[in-house]
């Protein structure tokens, strides 16, 4: 977690303890002015985020260089029609204002005949981001600019066609911590997408880019042993229409997460993780039921979970 300590609390902490304070002043300088940290969550394409949207905050790495990677694991159980989707990922930050990653998204088949048979083995996922503006004690956001490119696509239109598709999504996201309430940090996310891609290339393309709105709220409570529980719901609004197969409404996509910190430290300043260096998301993901009359996907209240290690 990147704390950003006062002069007046160094200042205490100086009259009370010499040595003690300048061992503090070492630690800031190589937290705050290196703002290296040990791990931070992945979401489920890789990103820095909650759990399907991106936070404006990047992955921990120095001013100079890179950062060490962080790794990821996601598994949503999609239900009868869709089947089971595994994420493996990678994400490494750098300059203290750059991420960028790779995820592969691997398909487990589902049961449904016929329908199950529009979803392919997997696809490519490469991303980045970019932060513009840090954010601030004030009212100030941090905010910042990025991409996701998809590739080997082969979900549902991919399969009417028999090819494999691409598509991409070009993002502006801000994000806010307010640590006003005590012992009750509040964050605040929102964000706006160009997006040919239907539920994040789960159900395929889209037919054209549209504009879509994402956001996110969620709230910190210390837990048992040391630990620390983040309760977040997220939504994330699609393009209605997929490529190739006209009639099915695609609906916003809506998410109820919980985030363990295992024996970690109550997060102050937005969501990174000083120690340790594992995170675990569980969630619950309403993503598609009747699109199309008489075509119900099964999908609107499946399990998921995640896994995010900083080395």
């Amino acid at each position: 977690m990147q704390f950003q300590e006062t002069g007046s609390v160094e200042i205490l902490l100086f009259t009370k303890n010499r040595r003690s304070a300048a061992l503090l002043l070492v630690v800031i300088t190589v937290i705050v002015g290196s703002s290296i940290a040990t791990a931070q969550s992945l979401n489920w394409e890789g990103q820095t985020g909650v759990f399907i949207t991106p936070l404006a905050y990047s992955a921990p790495s120095s001013d100079r260089g890179l950062g060490r990677p962080i790794v990821a694991y996601h598994y949503l159980d999609a239900g009868d029609v869709l089947g089971g989707f595994h994420q493996a990922s990678i994400t490494v930050g750098a300059f203290n204002r750059i991420e960028f990653g790779f995820t592969r998204n691997v398909h487990q088949d589902g049961s449904t005949p016929v329908l199950s048979s529009l979803w392919g083995d997997g696809f490519n996922i490469f991303h980045g981001k970019v932060n513009l503006l840090r954010e601030r004690r004030a009212w100030v956001p941090a905010l910042s600019v990025g991409f996701v490119a998809r590739t080997q696509v082969h979900n549902v239109g991919g399969v009417l066609t028999n090819q494999d598709t691409s598509n991409a999504d070009f993002y502006a996201v801000a994000t806010k911590t307010i640590t006003n309430i005590r012992h009750l940090p509040l964050v605040f996310n929102l964000g706006f997408k160009a997006t040919n891609a239907s539920l994040l290339g789960l159900v395929g393309n889209a037919p054209a880019y549209q504009g879509r709105f994402f956001g996110a709220a969620a709230f910190a409570l210390k837990g048992p042993a040391r630990s620390t529980i983040l309760l977040g719901s997220e939504f994330m609004q699609q393009p209605r229409s997929v490529e190739n197969l006209p009639g099915p409404v695609v609906p916003t996509t809506i998410t109820y997460a919980v985030r363990i910190v295992p024996a970690g430290a109550l997060p102050l300043h937005n969501w990174n993780v000083e120690t340790p260096k594992l995170t675990i998301d569980l969630g619950v993901a309403q993503a598609a039921g009747t699109v199309f009359p008489g075509v119900n996907l099964q999908a609107r209240h499946q399990f998921a979970l995640g896994i995010s290690y900083g080395f």
